[in-house]
This record gives structure tokens, sequence and C-alpha cells, in this order.
């Protein structure tokens, strides 16, 4: 299973096996996890940094992934391996921790889970935190030498309309009606959104497995023939809840556009903005002949850069 509970955690919480990433992370302020770790965490738990871990420096997007063989090198002297189960936890119901999922599940990790509803359902069931940092002997995780399923931005340009395009920001992000952080508001041509906050209930945990079902297939996802499933968000963080609850759906495991939105904003390809996906397809990083710039015809509105000033911070990268 690709999740665990929290009941299901304290049970095994001193089993030599485990291993407890915390990922807390927020956009507004990225140094605000590591500070709510030191201040409190699941017993045993090690601070993986999204930023420093999770990430390459700023590349193809706000954040990149990093170099799989890294990614194994840096897991392991946290203590991460072969042999552990390892259980990603955050207080964004499990928008960082999927992340850490999915990069250790394409890359052949067997036993990687994310803690259903996350510290605050561990808080919420009276179970303790505490503040002294784990020392986990160095372990050796051995993991692929390279990304799949995964797709660029020249191949995603190349199949916009052949492939369904899932966009997990917030639905005002989605409309270009706020942005917070990327260059130019709007969504990527043909995307539908499906934001990724819609795959909890309202006590913070996954929905279940057949309301997950039937809110992925309501956008065309796994649909039998149909088309593959792209997953996109601000920076690749939150597009990873899309592919955990497609797993949790039982539905085919989705392809990740790791740059997203921030990748295909810098390259300076057209946007969409509104509530429809828009249709044009972007060939290159100036659009088709005699498109404006930023602008996907036929889409309702232009998108006009971002001004930082003007808009209030936001947590769903």
């Amino acid at each position: 299973m690709a999740l665990i509970s929290v009941a299901e955690l304290a049970d095994r919480i001193h089993d030599p096996d485990l291993r407890i990433a915390d990922v807390r992370w927020s956009l507004a302020n990225p140094a605000a996890g590591r500070q709510a770790y030191r201040a409190g965490h699941i017993p045993g738990a090690v601070f993986v940094d999204l930023d420093a871990d999770l990430s390459a420096p700023p590349g193809p997007g706000r954040h990149p992934l990093p170099d799989p063989v890294a990614f194994a090198r840096r897991l392991g002297a946290l203590g991460f391996g072969n042999e552990h189960r390892i259980v990603a936890c955050d207080d964004a119901g499990g928008a960082v921790a999927a992340r850490l999922w999915w990069m250790l599940d394409v890359l052949g990790h067997p036993r990687v889970t994310v803690l259903d509803g996350g510290i605050d359902a561990w808080t919420a069931a009276g179970l303790p935190l505490e503040t002294a940092t784990p020392l986990h002997p160095p372990a050796r995780l051995s993991l692929g030498d390279r990304w799949e399923r995964t797709i660029g931005r020249d191949q995603l340009c190349a199949r916009l309309g052949a492939v369904l395009l899932i966009d997990a920001r917030a639905p005002e992000r989605y409309r270009g009606e706020a942005e917070p952080v990327d260059l130019v508001a709007g969504h990527i041509p043909t995307a539908v959104s499906l934001p990724a906050t819609g795959n909890l209930g309202p006590d913070g945990r996954f929905l279940p497995r057949p309301a997950l079902a039937a809110r992925l297939r309501s956008v065309g996802a796994g649909e039998q023939g149909g088309r593959p499933v792209v997953l996109s968000c601000g920076s690749g963080v939150y597009a990873c809840h899309d592919a955990l609850a497609m797993r949790i759906a039982g539905l085919p495991d989705p392809v990740l556009y790791a740059g997203s939105y921030s990748d295909w904003t810098r390259a300076g390809l057209p946007v969409a903005t509104g509530p429809e996906p828009g249709e044009v397809t972007a060939q290159s990083p100036g659009g088709p002949p005699g498109d404006s710039p930023g602008q996907a015809p036929g889409a309702p509105a232009a998108a006009r850069p971002h001004d930082r000033a003007d808009t209030a911070p936001s947590d769903r990268p």
C-alpha cells in the first residue's frame, strides 16, 4: 500500500527496519519546515529537505529532480537503506511527502509509504512528538540510475493534445487570477484543472479509493484506451500528490512533468488563462508565428507577467 495509517505507524514505531522522513516545507518560508521539525517531530523521524535533498539546484523549474545516484547517496547518509520501510510525512496533506514517495517508488525502492493525515493526524490521536535528533548510522540505498515516467518540456510541447495534461495547482492559479511565485499567471494550454487538495477529505486524509477513482475519471484519467496522463503543478511537487492518488485509486501510473509550470513559463512558452484548458500547441519558446508571447491563441484572456508585490504568498508549490 502507498499509505500508512497513524495507528499502523504507532504500532511499528520501534521496529528496527522503520525509517521516518519528515519533509515539512512551506513555499512562503522554506526554512519553516526545519524549524517545525526542531520544535517537535514524530519519534525517530529524520528531517529531509525538499530544496536540499529532493531537488537539484534550480534548472528546468524551481524543483528539478536531482541526479538519482546523488539522491540515493544523500538519503543513505541520512540513514535510509535498502532494508528499511520508509514512511514520509508532512503537515501539508501529503503534498511534499508524496514527492519523496514518488521519487523512491520510481527509482525502485519497494517499501515506501506516506503517512495518511500527516503529523496533524499523529498529534490529533494524542501521540507524542520529540525534539531529539536521531542519529541513524549511514546505510546503503541502491536505487535506479535514471528517472522513469517523466517527460521534458520539448517532449510535452510536441505532444500537447495527445496526452491528458493535469494541473494539480490551486484553481485560482490555474485560472490566472493569482500567481505567488512564477513569472506569468495561467496554465499550460490543454491542461485540465484537478487540484491536489481535492484528493483529501475534511479530516485531511485521502479519500476512499472509489471516490479518488471517480474524481480522476471525471477529467478522463484511467479511461480504457484514453490518452496517457501527464501530471504537472508549479514545480513538480504537488503533481506527485495526484500520482499518489492514482496509485491508491488503482489507475495506471502517470508521467510527471517535473519542471511543470515554472519550467514552462521560464522558457517563455504560451499560457492560457480562465477556466478552460485552451486548445493551442506551443512548439517553440516564442510560440507559433503570429502569437503574442505568453498568450495562447484562443485563451479567454491574456496572461500578464506576475507582480510579486501584489500577490500574497501561497503554500502550494
